[in-house]
């Protein structure tokens, strides 16, 4: 079994501490200055000494990991998933490879604005009978309440006969602030994306998640074009008219988005619109809820030549134009 150096030099200092305890009141002193000496020793200087530098690659290939076609990271030689203890012992080495790998890999938020709310019971409303009449009888009094519980029970049962998975009356209560999928993008937005340190940020949007993220350009416009590098639509059911999106973010969309439509046609055929907003091309197939599916490998490409194009300060559509020709030309 192998000790570490910190391992080498604490446990002496802690005997020593216990034997000074042990000692009477002229041992304060030594208590004290001891005290002193643990406040000044920096563990990280001592784990330092024990690892190799702190010298990692650039990028993902470079630590000698990719994402297979699932979307798993594996080691390209061995394809193993990732090792957090590379190095045994070496806490501290490992922690700042980890740190160092991960600035190379991606973040990935999910927003499922369609479940935003909450079933609860329904409250009982208790309603006292008019019929009720202190000069009435007790005997037909508690004659009319059986008849009503039996009433009511059969009522009851019929009610689950005909619907067994709703045996009681329910409400929905939203969820505050996220009380439908726009509000839901924003809050995301504000609270999470906003505040992360990524530079480069990309959305992809199915059908009313289009709708929701035009609204959140609508509501937060000079933010988003400031962080999102490019935007996938996947058969968005936005209407940048019926939206009142305005003519810079009708302009910005066409520079920075595609949407990926329901055809027929091969994938990434280009697909006439009445909407002036952003290009439109083929998913490849004819179901709307299989486009995003479909589309994926084409989105990735739209994603890495947005964000080379970024990079070499090159313009958004020539990058997206240049896109599209290959995959004709396939």
């Amino acid at each position: 079994m192998s000790i570490s150096l910190s391992s080498l030099i604490l446990l002496p200092i802690w005997i020593n501490m216990a034997q000074i305890q042990q000692g009477g009141p002229d041992e304060k002193e030594k208590t004290t200055a001891l005290k002193d000496l643990l406040s000044r020793i920096d563990l990280d200087e001592l784990m330092k000494k024990d690892e190799p530098p702190l010298d990692f690659p650039d990028t993902l290939e470079g630590f000698e990991y990719a994402f297979n076609e699932k979307g798993q990271l594996r080691h390209i030689k061995t394809g193993e998933p990732f090792v957090f203890n590379y190095r045994e012992d070496l806490h501290r080495w490992n922690q700042k490879r980890y740190e160092a790998l991960g600035e190379e890999g991606y973040g990935v938020i999910v927003l499922n604005p369609n479940e935003n709310y909450i079933e609860v019971e329904k409250p009982k409303i208790h309603v006292q009978s008019s019929s009720d009449s202190s000069d009435e009888p007790a005997e037909k009094r508690e004659r009319k309440d059986k008849v009503s519980k039996e009433t009511k029970k059969r009522r009851d049962f019929y009610e689950k006969y005909r619907n067994p998975q709703r045996e009681k009356e329910m409400m929905q209560l939203y969820i505050r602030e996220n009380g439908s999928p726009e509000e839901h993008a924003i809050y995301v937005w504000d609270h999470f994306i906003a505040q992360a340190a990524a530079e480069n940020v990309f959305f992809v949007a199915h059908s009313y998640g289009g709708l929701a993220f035009v609204e959140l350009m609508i509501q937060r416009e000079a933010d988003v074009k400031n962080k999102v590098t490019a935007v996938a639509l996947t058969d968005s059911v936005h209407n940048v008219w019926h939206q009142e999106a305005g003519k810079t973010i009708r302009e910005w969309m066409r520079e920075n988005c595609c949407n990926w439509v329901s055809s027929s046609e091969p994938l990434d055929t280009s697909v006439e619109s009445m909407l002036p907003d952003c290009p439109r091309v083929s998913a490849g197939t004819d179901r709307h809820e299989l486009t995003s599916w479909k589309s994926f490998a084409s989105i990735f490409k739209f994603f890495t030549e947005a964000s080379e194009a970024k990079t070499s300060s090159l313009k958004p559509a020539v990058t997206r134009r240049s896109h599209r020709i290959k995959h004709e030309e396939l």
